[in-house]
């Protein structure tokens, strides 16, 4: 309730450029004109399209992923990925909560809860202090399934390949409990889809029926 007060009370100011923010965001006028919004794109993985492709991507049509869509509210550029890096590393919520009202400004066309966030490792859990997907869905306010967790601490992904990336996630997920008979993961950002192509994968085996997923941000 405190930190709520405070917001009200604080005059809204532009995390991207330190002037006054507008409508109702951190983010001034300038800056929310600037905000890479995802455009077309395929409906199974969010890539990135062409206007007068089909709706789904030529490697989605051979090899359909598990998650039956994926959407991405931004696309990973200038000054989202700058937003991004604050929030994952250096603890700043305020960055996400900013994030997540974008998210909600540009959220799927289909019904969302509930939502599961991408779960850290309990050991990078304890080094960050947070999850950043788990804050993702604090701020959306929207239900939540927390039954998903991860299993195995693997190695950071950003500096491997897509082969590398499935190799390292396999086996890393697993869930606790009940599953519900549809969800919606939640991450910040995607860049090949391991990540969210082996949750999808183990929520299929444990009997979830309808998987989708929803992004901060796509990697174009």
């Amino acid at each position: 309730m405190a930190g709520r007060v405070q917001r009200a009370l604080l005059p809204l100011r532009c995390l991207v450029c330190g002037e006054p923010g507008h409508d109702g965001l951190d983010l001034c006028a300038a800056c929310l004109a600037d905000i890479p919004w995802s455009g077309r794109a395929c409906n199974r993985c969010a890539l990135p399209l062409p206007d007068t492709a089909l709706p789904v991507c030529g490697t989605c049509r051979d090899e359909p992923p598990p998650q039956t869509a994926t959407h991405a509210s931004l696309l990973y550029l200038p000054p989202v990925d700058q937003l991004l890096l604050r929030f994952k590393f250096h603890h700043d919520l305020a960055a996400g909560r900013l994030l997540a009202q974008l998210m909600l400004r540009h959220p799927p066309a289909w019904t969302c809860p509930p939502l599961a966030p991408v779960p850290l490792h309990r050991r990078r859990l304890r080094l960050r202090g947070y999850n950043q997907a788990g804050e993702l869905c604090r701020f959306l306010q929207q239900p939540v399934w927390r039954g998903l967790y991860r299993r195995r601490h693997t190695a950071p992904q950003s500096e491997r390949s897509a082969e590398q990336r499935r190799e390292n996630l396999f086996d890393a997920f697993d869930v606790r409990g009940p599953v519900p008979t549809q969800v919606t993961l939640v991450d910040d950002v995607m860049t090949t889809g391991s990540t969210l192509l082996e949750i999808a994968e183990t929520l299929k085996l444990m009997g979830v029926g309808e998987i989708r997923a929803w992004v901060c941000a796509r990697v174009p």
